[in-house]
């Protein structure tokens, strides 16, 4: 039996809701602006990461490896601001560079040696790992040299103002509003059946009442977190590639059915490599954040990050074999991540029953992809 698509798209909003409440009437401390910040920057950590994830996995790829390059793109940029005394921006670029290079190169070899990325991606686990290590010498080193060099830091202590909060919040929920009607007016252009006007307007109304609502709750503690502005130009990035470029109908097309893919013209090994340095991208991203939130680069940061963005993804609909998903069910399943593991935190879960409900959760969210690809 079809399972109907308002329940589908009711069944996350439902889950995050159900979840938030939970700990809420648990620990009163959760709703509290100071922990809905803080929040908020985890969720901008996983949701950058996810979305990296999510051009991988809609190609019917998979990166195992993402968790350990975290750890050692951002461990490498804190060697080098403290170590070797390079400004926080050189370093970061580096860092950035060096993660592009890995990536294209991994996927580069996948497409090239026909070689599944499981299994590429877990040697890359190991070995950025083990890199990891070796680049930190297993200890300790912070994100900056002292407060005149805390550039690094910023990354995750910086709160814009109020005032900018809100001006961002009110752009951000004007160009929703512009571009829902601009996709509107282009489908009536070419012939196609108009968008319903309730669709048209509830997106765009949904979207501004949350940054709204995020800037709002920001704003009684300390603003709003730069990091939260980063996740939101990645994810505008991403919206657009996958919504607006042919780089993302072809990934679409490849994680429908690569061979067809191939038959149409699609360049796919170029289309993959791109994918793979895109992702390279993001964990570099994630683990400057990452690490600037952890205040040091320690032999833990990044640990089991590759399950959280993929259970990001799959929690948000899209398919382990490929060709579906967007990028808002993306941000939702990363969110509910985020919400459990700020939550036990919270509630101080012990660390042998987060390792259970995390895993517990990518069981089911896996699950839930095979029951609803069959209906």
């Amino acid at each position: 039996m079809k399972t109907p698509a308002a329940l589908k798209s009711l069944a996350l909003p439902a889950a995050l809701v159900a979840v938030a409440v939970f700990f809420a009437v648990r620990e009163p401390a959760f709703l509290g602006a100071r922990n809905l910040t803080q929040l908020l920057i985890e969720f901008a950590m996983v949701g950058t990461l996810a979305l990296g994830m999510f051009l991988i996995i809609l190609t019917g790829n998979i990166d195992l490896s993402v968790g350990s390059g975290v750890g050692l793109i951002g461990g490498l940029a804190a060697v080098l601001v403290t170590g070797q005394a390079w400004g926080a921006g050189a370093a970061l670029g580096a860092g950035l560079a060096v993660a592009v290079l890995l990536w294209t190169l991994m996927g580069a070899l996948i497409v090239k040696q026909h070689i599944p990325s499981f299994i590429i991606t877990l040697g890359g686990l190991l070995v950025f790992k083990g890199c990891f290590w070796l680049v930190i010498r297993s200890a300790t080193v912070p994100v900056s040299r002292g407060d005149e060099d805390n550039a690094y830091s910023l990354l995750t202590t910086y709160y814009l103002p109020g005032t900018a909060g809100l001006g961002l919040a009110f752009a951000a929920a004007f160009v929703v509003w512009v571009l829902s009607f601009r996709a509107r007016a282009a489908r009536r252009a070419v012939g196609l059946p108009e968008t319903p006007w309730r669709e048209t307007v509830l997106q765009p109304a949904t979207v501004t009442v949350v940054v709204f609502a995020v800037a709002f709750v920001c704003n009684r503690f300390r603003g709003v977190p730069l990091a939260l502005v980063i996740l939101g130009a990645v994810t505008a990035l991403v919206y657009f590639l996958t919504r607006h470029t042919p780089f993302g109908r072809y990934l679409y097309a490849i994680g429908g059915n690569e061979e067809a893919a191939r038959l149409s013209g699609i360049r796919v090994d170029r289309v993959l490599i791109g994918a793979f340095a895109f992702m390279g991208a993001m964990v570099a991203v994630t683990g400057f954040m990452t690490t600037a939130y952890s205040g040091a680069s320690t032999t833990t940061v990044g640990e089991l990050m590759e399950l959280d963005a993929i259970a990001a993804c799959v929690i948000g609909g899209t398919a382990l074999k490929g060709g579906r998903g967007t990028v808002w069910g993306v941000l939702l399943g990363a969110l509910i991540m985020t919400v459990l593991l700020n939550g036990m935190t919270l509630l101080a879960v012990s660390p042998e029953m987060k390792f259970i409900a995390r895993g517990a959760v990518l069981a089911l969210a896996v699950w839930l992809d095979v029951k609803l690809g069959r209906n």
